[in-house]
């Protein structure tokens, strides 16, 4: 058997995702999401940097659900294409999961830059002020980053104990993201900048890495164009925090998923 490479594993997931209903979930979730949100803070009476925060929380904070929906609908197809055979039955399983997790991970990051796109549109044609350009690019990064952990993790849990296990973990991260941050848009409607609260516990939790890498540079960006340097000094410090932590851990977890990757037993059957 000819060894499957990271490189030949990739095209191939790339030309699977190219057949699956995964690309349009993620096109209709991020146009309607940054269509509609865009269009709201272009003409509400909310100040719209505070707004851009609040959009860029929330996009952060539902990458964990949306990591886990894209693993689970994934493990099930590779589970009826003949459980699991393209991921576990070729002659390197490492390199197949890393295709997969790669392969998934950019598509999260294409849907953030889409709906980032789209709302930084609306606000722009409407002549209100968003934070700077690098800070936008850094938090649509941020959210990739930030998921990477996730993406390896929902794919693992998926593949052993189904859809709803990677699902509903997804949804916890989801809930959890936000109460971290204090809630739903809890800085917009505060008028402060909450990307920092609690960035210690944060830089611990899996779940909040793509909302507070996603925040974190947008105040930093906001508190400077404010004058309050030693608060946007503050907000980049904690960006480093997350960053760091984020990383390692990361780094940690696809080692593990790497090194145990030839020794898995995904479902057998309809399990």
């Amino acid at each position: 058997m000819a060894r499957v490479t990271f490189a030949h594993a990739l095209r191939s997931e790339a030309a699977r995702l190219r057949r699956s209903p995964l690309v349009w979930l993620h096109a209709v979730l991020a146009t309607v999401l940054g269509g509609l949100a865009g269009a709201y803070f272009a003409f509400s009476a909310w100040d719209s940097l505070m707004g851009t925060d609040a959009f860029f929380q929330l996009l952060g904070a539902g990458a964990p659900l949306l990591a886990g929906i894209s693993c689970g609908l994934a493990a099930d197809a590779e589970q009826r294409a003949g459980e699991a055979a393209n991921l576990l039955g070729v002659s390197s399983r490492r390199s197949a999961l890393a295709a997969k997790i790669v392969a998934l991970l950019g598509l999260g990051l294409a849907a953030a830059a889409w709906a980032a796109v789209l709302f930084c549109a609306a606000l722009a044609l409407a002549g209100r002020p968003m934070p700077e350009l690098p800070a936008l690019a850094l938090a649509v990064l941020g959210i990739a980053l930030g998921s990477a952990c996730l993406y390896a993790i929902f794919l693992i849990v998926a593949l052993k104990w189904g859809r709803n296990a990677s699902i509903g973990l997804g949804a916890l991260g989801f809930i959890a993201a936000m109460a971290l941050l204090g809630g739903l848009a809890n800085g917009l409607v505060t008028g402060t900048l909450s990307g920092a609260l609690g960035v210690e516990a944060a830089a611990l939790v899996p779940f909040a890495w793509p909302s507070r890498l996603a925040t974190l540079p947008l105040e930093a960006s906001i508190a400077s164009a404010m004058g309050a340097a030693g608060q946007a000094r503050a907000l980049a410090s904690a960006w480093i925090t997350v960053a760091l932590a984020c990383v390692v851990l990361t780094a940690v977890v696809a080692a593990a998923v790497l090194a145990c990757a030839n020794r898995f037993e995904g479902r057998r059957g309809g399990e």
